[in-house]
């Protein structure tokens, strides 16, 4: 038996946009007016969605709660299996001592408090969130910084701004993986193909952004002529950063675009102070001259030592994806096709093909396929774990030590996971009860600024959920079928999603939270807002712009299946 959906259950386009965003609306007025916590909330939205389906779309119970039960299910292993396994891999290094070493060895990279704050919260912090994700890089930063005696606000906001960049790929690359696995049978794409293609546009917006922030970081810290000063680390670190996360992105793997550019960043920084020195050292007002100089010579020491972990993990993320960096590769060197062979591919009862889209959605009558992909070997969740025993292994962890970091990550994600059960499951049934689709076609009448407005969404979508993969789960099918009935390309509109997301992360309540919190500051989160509201607002409109004239003008910047 199949049900036809029906994209205006309401009689009018509009009216039926505005029921059918009630989930979305649900969510946010409650974690942003209501401020309830963000598993509550999206339980509310989950309820909300559910009764949308049934009552509005008159979607039969099966297939509805068969969605939702399938959005759990892809909740658990292409997404929370990915973003818990990264976050044990940086608790295994904290737990083994080994990320003491990496704070000496930045602490010891230059006085100059300019060099720090590159150093620290922009390349360090990056690759924290290309590791770990969430709010892990915020909190770390700022909290190292304000123990080598920043003003403790002032750290935050450094570390805020500075997360920017990185957002896209951060968690392995989850919410580009979430947004192909999602987006792929509405392009009538294999999810890897989708995943692969929302990465290198992403990796053609994101490095304009990654070459102004340093110099914005700077700029916010000691003023611009502080930041002119200090031009030659300005540009390496940005150039470094930029370079390596468009060659990551579009030749390498979504999964290793953050690591690689982080470790560059900071390798080209230290490369840069054997050679070059600021004429003069730059600390805050008032602050004395520490007795004794780390000097930027000693960052050197013990850092094969310090990083052996992140070398362990990038190796095994490109091992596994050797054959999709190397094409034609003999059968028993193709790691990427062996891990394959344990990938299990099932069709979800009384859904899979039950569902059927018409035009404008589609050109004809088409049953809407839900296949679900469990990559066993593959996933960078798996390979992250693999990794994360390797690394704890070479760092002399026992089992037991590595055991009981995983028990207490599991106690510290709890919640967040939760959240992303329900987030994800509120999108598959928004997908296939058609209110989706509805929402689609109602913002397909923004004509010509659509790829503006579309940076926006993105930007909603992190300011409240604080995830950038949330908000692909969210957004990105939506932002995808209102640029197919544009006649636009879909892949810019998820990667534009994807984007403008990350400039929400620096005002993300979440986000404030968890920085106001590292530094002791629980509070001060109203202040916080205020001094990154509108840097917030004005990148976004860089990013809106950038996908406007990729758009229009720039359209050989959109890449091709």
């Amino acid at each position: 038996m199949t049900w036809l959906q029906d994209y205006q259950p309401a009689g009018g386009l509009w009216l039926s946009a505005l029921l059918a965003a009630l989930p979305v609306i649900v969510l946010l007025a409650a974690l942003g007016v209501v401020r309830l916590s963000a598993h509550l909330s999206a339980a509310l939205a989950l309820v909300t969605a559910l009764g949308v389906a049934l009552l509005l779309y008159r979607m039969p119970a099966g297939p509805a709660f068969g969605s939702a039960a399938m959005g759990v299910v892809f909740g658990v292993w292409s997404v929370a299996w990915i973003a818990f396994h990264a976050v044990y891999f940086h608790n295994v290094t904290v737990a083994t001592g080994r990320f003491d070493s990496i704070k000496r060895v930045l602490a010891g990279f230059s006085e100059d408090r300019r060099l720090q704050a590159l150093l620290i919260a922009f390349a360090f912090g990056a690759l924290l969130e290309g590791v770990a994700g969430g709010g892990s890089p915020i909190a770390i930063t700022a909290a190292m910084m304000a123990a080598l005696g920043f003003p403790p606000v002032k750290a935050v906001v450094l570390a805020l701004l500075a997360n920017t960049a990185p957002v896209a790929f951060g968690g392995l690359g989850n919410p580009l993986i979430v947004l192909g696995r999602l987006t792929a049978p509405i392009m009538h794409l294999k999810q890897d193909q989708a995943t692969d293609l929302f990465s290198a546009m992403v990796g053609r917006q994101v490095p304009v952004l990654a070459l102004i922030i340093p110099a914005f970081l700077v700029v916010v810290l000691a003023g611009w002529k502080r930041m002119l000063e200090v031009w030659p680390a300005v540009l390496t670190a940005g150039l470094a950063f930029a370079a390596m996360q468009f060659v990551a992105s579009n030749y390498i793997s979504a999964s290793l675009v953050d690591v690689l550019a982080a470790l560059t960043a900071m390798a080209a920084l230290w490369v840069l102070t054997r050679f070059w020195q600021p004429a003069s050292v730059w600390r805050f007002e008032g602050e004395e001259a520490p007795a004794k100089s780390l000097g930027a010579a000693q960052a050197g020491r013990g850092a094969l030592y310090a990083w052996l972990p992140y070398i362990i993990l990038i190796l095994a993320i490109f091992l596994s994806r050797i054959g999709t960096i190397f094409k034609n590769l003999p059968a028993w060197l193709d790691l990427t096709k062996l891990l394959h062979k344990a990938d299990w591919v099932f069709a979800w009862p009384g859904l899979h093909n039950h569902v059927v889209q018409h035009p404008p959605i589609t050109a004809k009558n088409t049953p809407y396929a839900a296949t679900l992909t469990v990559d066993f070997l593959f996933s960078p969740g798996t390979v992250a774990l693999i990794a994360a025993v390797v690394a704890g292994f070479a760092m002399g962890a026992r089992p037991g030590v590595l055991v009981a970091t995983y028990r207490r990550t599991l106690v510290q994600m709890r919640w967040a996971l939760a959240t992303i059960f329900m987030i994800l499951a509120i999108a598959f049934v928004m997908n296939y009860s058609g209110a989706t689709q509805t929402l689609g076609l109602a913002l397909a009448t923004t004509g010509a600024v659509f790829p503006l407005f579309s940076a926006y969404i993105g930007w909603l979508g992190v300011f409240l959920t604080g995830s950038d993969a949330s908000t692909n789960s969210l957004f990105g099918p939506m932002q995808v079928i209102s640029a197919q009935q544009l006649n636009l390309n879909p892949v810019l509109a998820g990667a534009t999603n994807t984007s403008g997301g990350v400039m929400g992360k620096m005002i993300s309540p979440q986000n404030l939270s968890i920085g106001a919190t590292a530094i002791g500051q629980s509070g001060k989160e109203g202040s916080l807002l205020r001094q990154t509201f509108l840097w917030s607002l004005l990148l976004t409109a860089v990013v809106g712009v950038i996908s406007l004239l990729q758009a229009t003008i720039l359209t050989a910047m959109i890449p091709s299946p």
